[in-house]
């Protein structure tokens, strides 16, 4: 892994430091504990349990005034003690390594979704919720696999085995110079095995995000499935998927096995050619038997330290594999951002005194693929001009130029007589409310959703808005009145009152600049109406800009304007446009039939 390569997470990692020092103290109890456990064994074989000689009690002379019944209580009891504090430590490192850990979870989660909430419109389009979503809940624990991967784990590791290999050597060095000869096999191990687990990993996730990804499409269109009867497909296709993900999870669980198996043997190998050799060495007498208990017990801890490094290293390669995922997000550019020039409007442009100018605008979701072709349009404050044009024309994609949802190609956009490029983000999108087809409306009260781009309206406020946008009837009705949570996107509601709980949302914000885009293509005739005698408040005042379809919804509009292809075919009231018996007048004339028969009959 190159370390250098995802230095975006260290500043995540480091910012736990005091969790990490206290970690790193606890290491240094627990290493000098470990080494301390086997040593009561070697009290009780040679000095309680055989024959006490001045050869066996020379070294620790005082031990000649114990009995051997006091040496095996002694044993017993430091034993037991050594192994409450070893086991103590163990669980206060576990607990707290948890908590510094988790937090280190939430500050990515937190990194990561203020960096998907930045990302523009055109990135959220290419993307998946379900993907991002799968990234932002359960990626993000790579950090945690990461931080104990290169930190917390070898920290533990590498003290242990320093502090063990230092006292071994003092029994006898040449086994422990052979116990140390496994490293390189281990080492090859590694090398062999790394690049498989980390590709196998990689594959298990994106099964995985997959099925996460078709799941959300599905359940998200359910009305689509159950008018197309696509349940049986739709069920194959989640037995595909699921089998991909089990395949890949088969696959990357048969290598890591793979290498936790060779190195098991290797380990166990070792183990064996240590216990041949010192076994010759006690015979011999270089050694005593409780001397080679020591050194077994201090192998098994050297093996035991070695196989969490190794499985450490697996896990920081399946960690990699969700690691590259976070960083994707991280790593994207942001397409839309405030330049250094950028300032903010200032604060009397609140006031109903914003214009907005087109001027040359060209811009396309692809480079060599134009939705909107060399468009000049002056948009008078204060007054309403209408967008129309037949499917694909570029009516929704001109008006969400006007936030910087995207940015143009070619030309420039002016609000309040400033390049929309010279505003800051939150400064121009401050100054317009947003009525869409769909409004986007949230699993929270009424009141909180009314009050979503004013959140700090009174209830007062909140109850005036909506009583403007002729909602505060039906939501009087209402279990809990304003308190009411509404279902998933508003489904609870008819799309009537949906609409009209986003036009008390735009009141209450109060932007001197309005964008509806197509708001009313879903309603019938009486609740089209409605909906009309609330926006007529909305409105006044207010420079707007209405995407619309149906273009009786448009007729009073001060100015119209007709799209052709990302062009500007032509522009005019509507009469005006009736007149010149264009693009616009050959479709009102085919959705409104019959006034241009009642005229014909006149004439007749």
């Amino acid at each position: 892994m190159q370390v250098n390569k995802y230095n975006a997470i260290f500043p995540v990692i480091f910012r736990q430091k005091q969790g990490l020092l206290q970690l790193l103290a606890l290491a240094v109890l627990a290493a000098l504990l470990t080494a301390l456990l086997p040593w009561p064994v070697k009290l009780l074989v040679d000095y309680a349990l055989v024959e006490r000689s001045a050869n066996t009690t020379s070294d620790i002379g005082y031990l000649r005034n114990f009995t051997a019944a006091q040496l095996v209580a002694l044993a017993a009891a430091t034993s037991l003690m050594l192994f409450a504090a070893s086991s103590a430590a163990t669980v206060a490192s576990s607990w707290l390594w948890s908590k510094t850990g988790q937090s280190m979870v939430v500050d990515l989660s937190l990194k990561l979704f203020d960096r998907l909430q930045h990302l523009s419109r055109l990135y959220h389009t290419r993307h998946p919720i379900a993907d991002s979503l799968s990234r932002l809940t359960v990626d993000t624990w790579c950090v945690f696999s990461i931080a104990q991967a290169l930190l917390i784990t070898p920290v533990q590791n590498l003290l242990t085995l320093a502090v063990v290999s230092v006292i071994a050597w003092q029994l006898d060095p040449f086994l422990t110079l052979l116990s140390l000869a496994l490293a390189p096999v281990l080492a090859l191990s590694t090398l062999l095995f790394g690049k498989r687990l980390k590709h196998h990993a990689t594959n298990m996730r994106e099964a995985q995000s997959a099925i996460m990804s078709f799941v959300h499409q599905t359940l998200g269109a359910i009305p689509l499935v159950k008018a197309f009867h696509h349940e049986k497909l739709n069920q194959q296709r989640f037995q595909e998927l699921s089998g991909s993900a089990i395949n890949a999870t088969r696959r990357n669980t048969l290598v890591d096995n793979s290498f936790k198996l060779f190195n098991g043997v290797v380990l166990s190998a070792g183990l064996a050619i240590v216990l041949f050799f010192g076994s010759q060495r006690v015979i011999e007498g270089s050694i005593t038997i409780g001397s080679l208990l020591v050194f077994m017990g201090y192998l098994r801890t050297l093996q035991g330290e070695a196989e969490s490094l190794l499985l450490t290293y697996a896990n920081l390669k399946t960690a990699e594999a969700s690691l590259a995922r976070v960083m994707e997000i991280i790593d994207a550019p942001e397409d839309i951002n405030d330049a250094e020039s950028a300032r903010l409007l200032p604060r009397s442009s609140k006031a109903r005194t914003l214009d907005i100018r087109f001027e040359n605008v060209s811009f396309g979701y692809e480079p060599d693929r134009p939705i909107i072709k060399d468009v000049t349009l002056n948009i008078p404050a204060g007054k309403t001009v209408a967008l129309v044009g037949g499917s694909g024309s570029g009516k929704s994609t001109l008006a969400s130029l006007i936030p910087r949802f995207f940015d143009i190609d070619a030309g420039q956009i002016l609000v309040g007589n400033k390049p929309v490029q010279d505003i800051a983000l939150q400064s121009l999108r401050e100054r317009i409310s947003l009525v869409l087809q769909d409004p986007y409306l949230l699993p929270l009260t009424i009141a909180e959703n009314i009050a979503y781009g004013k959140p700090e309206a009174s209830r007062e406020e909140i109850i005036q808005a909506a009583t403007t946008a002729n909602a505060s009837a039906f939501i009087r009705k209402l279990p809990q009145g304003y308190d009411t949570v509404l279902g998933e996107r508003g489904v609870t509601l008819s799309g009537g009152q949906r609409q009209r709980l986003s036009i008390a949302r735009a009141l209450l914000k109060d932007a001197p600049i309005l964008i509806l885009d197509e708001p009313t293509s879903a309603l019938d005739n009486r609740t089209e109406s409605l909906f009309f005698s609330a926006l007529t408040e909305l409105i006044k005042g207010r420079t707007t800009i209405i995407v619309a379809h149906r273009l009786s919804t448009i007729r009073k509009a001060d100015l119209i304007v007709v799209l052709d292809d990302g062009r500007i075919s032509e522009q005019g009231s509507h009469e005006e446009l009736l007149t010149n018996n264009g693009l616009y007048a050959d479709m009102y004339r085919i959705q409104h039939p019959e006034e241009f028969n009642v005229e014909e009959n006149k004439a007749a």
